[in-house]
């Protein structure tokens, strides 16, 4: 790939990141992206971004079709009567592009002001990580950075007199080169287990549970991009606990009643035989409309929580999802028992517009 073509498909870049920042509330209560990941990549519609055309000379005529014919004619065969009349309004251009995890990370990052996530927990191994630390005018083309490149080559023609307004071509010269340099760092592997639990009663419909897709994806997306590795656990519950796979976490309803303390306990052991807090940093995000069976196995609840759950995680986060058919009443339960406790973080999600401000109630403290 030339010089010139990277300098394009840089630009490009830069213009599809810009286009996706300002509409990026939006894709976060939205999911049909969701629906297009991969193991590294999403695919995120972007409309209203013109694609490429030739532009012609001043004639304004192409080098092709200069033959017999009218506008319309069909190349091969007779007119044929069609359905309908023909539209003349400009379609919308709307075009798919593949963005990394780490991309995504990163704007997520900046959107809501998120601050790094400092590890807790951490295993006696080392990883090495390559850190850019500067920009140097020798290296490999394949760290070159082009945007310091192009900036180099402009203060010389402009210094020189050679550049011209007009005709404003830039040519990078040897000397203007700038490539990216780094050095090998030895950093702490750190690790993470997110484990998902969600009410899969009567009371949680199709629309909760959407709501919960969403919010879970930007929030995994954010924690792994924070850690070397991550595992991702689920739990379903009604008046029993069980953990299942994630297709299965989004799409299962049950019409029984809630008895939360069983998820409670069934995270509880999941941590104590799997997920030793020493070397684990442990999150565990709990979705609810906020019903339970009974105040007696509220109280319960609370004291799996503090005496047992809370002392090995870095966060607990408690999302009440809004229901027409749920109480309402588990998150006003929390609030007053842990008011104080840090690691206990509360979100009220009425809608889907409020997945957004959720996300950052949750990861907000950076723990």
């Amino acid at each position: 790939m030339s010089l010139y073509i990277k300098q394009d498909h840089s630009r490009f870049r830069d213009i599809v990141k810009g286009r996706i920042k300002t509409n990026f509330k939006k894709f976060i209560t939205q999911g049909e992206m969701i629906g297009k990941k991969e193991k590294e990549f999403v695919s995120i519609p972007i409309p209203h971004i013109d694609i490429p055309h030739f532009q012609y000379g001043p004639k304004n005529q192409g080098g092709v079709g200069q033959g017999e014919g009218d506008q319309g004619s069909p190349v091969q065969g007779e007119p044929q009567e069609g359905a309908g009349q023909a539209g003349n309004a400009p379609g919308e251009h709307i075009m798919e592009v593949d963005i990394s995890f780490d991309e995504l990370a990163d704007l997520l990052g900046s959107e809501l002001e998120l601050p790094k996530i400092l590890p807790k927990g951490s295993k006696n191994l080392k990883s090495v990580k390559t850190r850019y630390t500067g920009l140097h005018n020798v290296g490999p083309d394949s760290l070159r950075h082009f945007k310091s490149t192009y900036k180099e080559a402009l203060k010389r023609q402009i210094s020189s007199g050679t550049y011209n307004p007009e005709n404003p071509i830039i040519v990078p010269e040897k000397k203007d080169m700038r490539y990216r340099s780094f050095k090998l760092a030895e950093l702490p592997q750190s690790n993470a287990v997110i484990i998902y639990i969600m009410d899969v009663s009567g009371s949680m419909g199709d629309e909760q549970k959407e709501i919960v897709r969403l919010e879970s994806f930007w929030i995994n997306t954010w924690i792994k991009s924070q850690y070397k590795e991550v595992e991702t656990r689920f739990i379903i519950h009604d008046a029993a606990a069980r953990e299942v796979d994630e297709d299965t976490f989004f799409k299962t309803r049950e019409s029984g009643g809630t008895l939360i303390s069983s998820a409670y306990n069934l995270a509880n052991k999941m941590i104590e035989e799997e997920y030793p807090a020493a070397d684990w940093n442990i999150y565990v995000f709990h979705f609810s409309d906020g019903d339970n069976w009974s105040g007696e196995d509220t109280r319960y609840c609370m004291e799996i929580l503090s005496q047992k759950i809370l002392p090995c995680v870095n966060i607990f986060c408690y999302g009440q999802v809004e229901s027409k058919y749920g109480s309402g009443q588990f998150i006003k339960d929390i609030q007053k028992d842990f008011e104080e406790d840090e690691r206990v973080i509360t979100s009220r999600i009425e809608n889907r517009e409020a997945i957004y401000q959720s996300i950052k109630e949750f990861l907000g403290k950076g723990k």
